[in-house]
């Protein structure tokens, strides 16, 4: 019998092997909607056992790319082979029947069904017609732990964390067992262990021989994951490369077509003066644990550490939605008791907050963009309970204006943006009242590496205006490239402060693991 040495040399070997073979082969694949080109003659070859990402910025084709491969449209030209042979994918059943499966950016779980319901949801039922419930549930279970999560196959959807959310929709797509597997930013809404259990699964999967196609983009996850790389723009593809060959200044460049001379703006001096916000032992429900912290006008203070250790409560402390909340909060030099997310925006304190899930918490989708530009200040727009419709045009102009915001009409539905668009409406709707305190929890999650590094930008220059921001992400390289200082949550307080060369990756992590720094740091607070 081989030893697991031998038998985890011969994996490798077999992987080797299979990952020369062409399993999806699509040749002049073509889609348009109306007068607009979504993909355009695009020929693209993914083999068996092998990590593929697929990069671009928003609208470059990924979408369509990924509805053409689960048949949720069908292309105006071209083919699409399946281990040589030519396979028509007229539907999702279809695309399932051969062994492709997603997991979408945007949830496709029914919130008021149980976890296991959506994990076996189309799965149908036993022989006789009825679900074996207690086998569902242990499949669910069984899938759940393997992701590390604990959420229960009894809960229901609606009652889970978006990063919960997130992993049921990884559990879904993996019982339906996929010969191709793609993720569609399937990491955004995740913690640093999270994506650490789901890369180990992938690594997993593609040693027993199943493809994935992998889109994000977070470039690093490409370094540590990928075999290969394909680089769309503008609906075409324009370059297949081995993972490693280019330089991430490569791969950009090749995703905007332009040079790219640097991502995050040049960092000022440390912020001096007296802090606009002062927290004090900020406590709340076991979940925040004697937070203090201080950020400074011109300054972006960072929230890091492992996901779920109060990051997004404090956030949502500062800006009046919690109750019961202790400690002391003090803005410009006074104590004050936020109380409610009315007083917190209002022209005495003028704090923002652009919450982590912009469809469900930032937006109000069927309404237009201007409509939702100024749904914060409405109260000055209005005068006997009538909208004065020549200033409210003016507003939404300038801000469509200041943040290139790219739409045919401001009377638009939202729900037609790209995702980086509508996340620009989010931040847009609060500029309108000139916030002095800007909150944001994730913000640039699941958008294109071009409206990345123009929301970089947007937010170094409101700090150069004066105002204090206060960055809740998940992503490492934001944190360092854009942060001045950052407070790393561990069991619902911040256990470390990092600043200057002390602010790294190597640091990030171990603080988050509540593991001894190198270099000279603060414990947080004052």
């Amino acid at each position: 019998m081989p030893s697991p040495d031998d038998r985890a040399a011969l994996a490798g070997r077999d992987r080797g092997l299979l990952s020369d073979v062409e399993f999806v082969a699509l040749s002049g694949i073509s889609k348009s909607y109306g007068g607009t080109t979504a993909l355009e003659s695009v020929d693209l070859r993914i083999r068996r056992a092998s990590i593929h990402a697929i990069l671009g910025e928003n609208g470059a084709g990924k979408s369509t790319l990924i509805k053409v491969l689960t048949g949720v449209v069908r292309p105006d030209a071209g083919t699409v082979t399946i281990e040589g042979a030519a396979f028509a994918v007229r539907s999702p059943a279809t695309a399932a029947a051969a062994g492709i499966a997603c997991v979408f950016q945007e949830l496709s779980l029914v919130p008021d069904l149980s976890v296991a319901d959506n994990i076996f949801l189309a799965r149908g039922t036993g022989p006789l017609g009825f679900i074996d419930r207690r086998r569902q549930q242990k499949a669910a279970e069984a899938l759940l732990r393997e992701l590390g999560s604990e959420v229960r196959p009894t809960d229901i959807v609606r009652s889970l964390t978006l990063s919960e959310a997130q992993l049921v929709e990884i559990a879904k797509a993996m019982a339906k067992r996929p010969r191709l597997l793609i993720l569609d930013e399937a990491t955004s809404a995740l913690g640093e262990q999270q994506v650490g259990r789901l890369f180990e699964i992938l690594r997993r999967l593609r040693s027993e021989g199943v493809s994935i196609l992998y889109i994000t983009h977070r470039m690093h996850e490409v370094d540590t994951l990928c075999d290969t790389c394909s680089v769309f723009r503008n609906g075409r593809h324009v370059e297949t490369f081995p993972q490693g060959e280019r330089s991430p200044d490569a791969v950009v460049e090749l995703m905007l077509g332009r040079s790219v001379s640097q991502i995050y703006p040049a960092k000022p001096a440390p912020a001096a003066g007296q802090p606009l916000l002062d927290v004090r032992d900020l406590s709340w429900d076991g979940r925040i644990d004697k937070v203090s912290f201080v950020v400074r006008p011109g300054e972006i203070y960072g929230i890091g550490g492992l996901d779920g250790h109060g990051q997004q409560e404090t956030l949502l402390a500062l800006f009046g939605v919690l109750r019961n909340v202790t400690g002391e909060v003090r803005f410009d030099g006074r104590s004050v008791h936020i109380g409610s997310p009315g007083r917190a925006k209002g022209r005495a304190l003028g704090i923002a907050l652009v919450p982590e899930d912009r469809k469900s918490e930032g937006l109000h989708l069927p309404l237009t963009i201007a409509h939702n530009l100024t749904l914060s200040v409405l109260n000055r727009l209005t005068r006997f309970g009538v909208i004065n419709g020549g200033r409210q045009r003016r507003l939404v102009d300038d801000l469509m204006r200041r943040l290139q915001i790219k739409s045919s009409s401001p009377k638009a539905p939202v729900s037609s943006l790209s995702g980086g668009n509508q996340q620009k409406v989010v931040l847009a709707k609060w500029l309108a009242c000139d916030p002095r305190l800007i909150l944001l929890c994730d913000p640039t999650r699941g958008i294109d590496v071009g409206t990345k590094a123009e929301i970089y930008a947007l937010l170094r220059r409101l700090a150069d205006e004066g105002a204090a921001i206060v960055l809740h992400t998940t992503d490492y390289d934001e944190l360092i490239g854009l942060c001045d200082r950052v407070g790393i949550f561990y069991g619902g307080t911040i256990l470390r402060e990092l600043t200057g060369d002390a602010l790294n990756e190597r640091n990030i992590l171990r603080a988050s693991f509540a593991l001894a720094t190198d270099g000279p740091t603060d414990s947080g607070g004052h």
